[in-house]
């Protein structure tokens, strides 16, 4: 094969933002990790977030369902699911039919649903919208995300906070801390290309800084493919549920006991413009497979008792249905936190569906004050340099 140049390598690679280097993330290994988890394990009775992000503005109102509200009908008349359709929660509303792993949390008071949650002056980008929710600054734009605030008052060890994918979210970039990255999705290279590679990943003296970045980057993914290779080989088996491979990564973190406060997964699909019924409910239901699955596996460990899980996206869906049976970006939506900590119920007023903002949903909760409780009542920490003042909390957590 032809020789791979270092420069080649470095500009070709595609390490640096496969792995959120460019945003100074530390790329991590399995072997740092287990070796962290028995050196300095996470203390019993240290709570542990869990960010689930849902991209695409997932319609909250066919996730939690009016089912016995008339305007929902009349609004959504071949969109809108029957009440027998429903997973009834009360004598109002109901969960999709995909989410019945949901209803069983539910029913164990382990899933609180936070509804109408928004922000002022609420924007029907993707972009703005998910960078309001991910920097909790709706007023102006921010460099720094929540996550990545609270890793920059919080100390120095890069393992405090793990993304798992490809992808580093603004939610984990800090002026000063990001959160460290886990990539176990690459496909594997050849011996020989892995023979190619490994002397233009090792360290030189004349390399820029951006090209240590790079090589510590392919070093560290080669790494982490390698000792994860039963982990991909699972889900290789278990099918096409990307969401349920990162959340099975993070629970085998948890239960070996790596020292990392937050963990961030996502899902993407939620933009459902036409023919929305049929994908969101394919997509919920992958959904509610992965958390319930990943929830239910730890509910015997010690450190199960320690976890929340948080579920959003960036807006909700417009109350009436469009000509393509799908719905257009909207405003406010549904939040989900479930785990052992969780007090459940409805939190916030559930918002009318006759008196709009221009054909939206007003906010009757402020998505930083979620924040605030989670910060304070899970990771510990003072909230108020991540989100400001005036928040408060909701009393989900015990």
């Amino acid at each position: 094969m032809p020789q791979v140049s270092r420069r080649n390598f470095l500009v070709g690679s595609g390490v640096l933002g496969a792995l959120g280097v460019l945003g100074a993330a530390s790329a991590i290994t399995w072997d740092e990790l287990q070796q962290r988890a028995s050196t300095t394990p996470l203390a019993a009775g240290s709570g542990i977030l869990v960010l689930l992000t849902m991209y695409g503005g997932n319609d909250g109102i066919n996730t939690v369902i009016p089912y016995a509200d008339n305007a929902y009908h009349d609004a959504r008349p071949e969109l809108s699911y029957r009440p027998e359709e429903v997973l009834h929660l009360d004598a109002q509303l109901g969960l999709n039919p995909a989410m019945k792993g949901m209803a069983e949390l539910w029913g164990k008071h382990n899933l609180a649903i936070v509804r109408g949650v928004g922000y002022p002056k609420p924007d029907h980008s993707h972009f703005r919208s998910m960078d309001i929710w991910q920097t909790a600054d709706p007023d102006t734009p921010s460099s720094t995300g929540w996550i990545g605030r609270w890793l920059d008052v919080t100390g120095t060890d890069p393992l405090r906070a793990v993304n798992i994918g490809s992808v580093l979210p603004t939610l984990a970039m800090g002026a000063k801390h990001t959160a460290s990255a886990l990539d176990p999705s690459s496909a594997p290279l050849t011996t020989q290309l892995k023979a190619e590679l490994a002397g233009l990943s090792a360290a030189d003296p004349a390399d820029s800084t951006a090209q240590g970045y790079v090589c510590a980057g392919y070093s560290a993914e080669q790494t982490v493919a390698q000792r994860l290779s039963s982990v991909a080989t699972a889900k290789r088996a278990a099918g096409p549920n990307a969401l349920a491979a990162q959340l099975d990564l993070v629970g085998k973190c948890i239960k070996a006991g790596v020292p990392t406060r937050v963990y961030s997964v996502s899902l993407g699909g939620f933009d459902t413009h036409a023919d929305e019924r049929g994908t969101q409910q394919d997509l919920l239901g992958r959904m509610d497979t992965a958390v319930t699955g990943f929830l239910n596996d730890l509910v015997g460990h010690p450190r199960g008792r320690d976890i929340v899980l948080m579920a959003y996206s960036e807006f909700g869906r417009r109350v009436r249905a469009n000509a393509s049976q799908g719905t257009d970006h909207g405003t406010a939506g549904p939040v989900f936190l479930a785990g052992a900590p969780v007090k459940g119920g409805f939190y916030g007023d559930e918002p009318s569906l006759t008196d709009l903002d221009d054909g939206d949903l007003k906010t009757t909760v402020d998505f930083r004050d979620i924040y605030h409780e989670l910060l304070e009542r899970v990771v510990s920490t003072d909230p108020t340099p991540v989100v400001g003042t005036g928040r408060r909390d909701l009393g989900i957590i015990a």
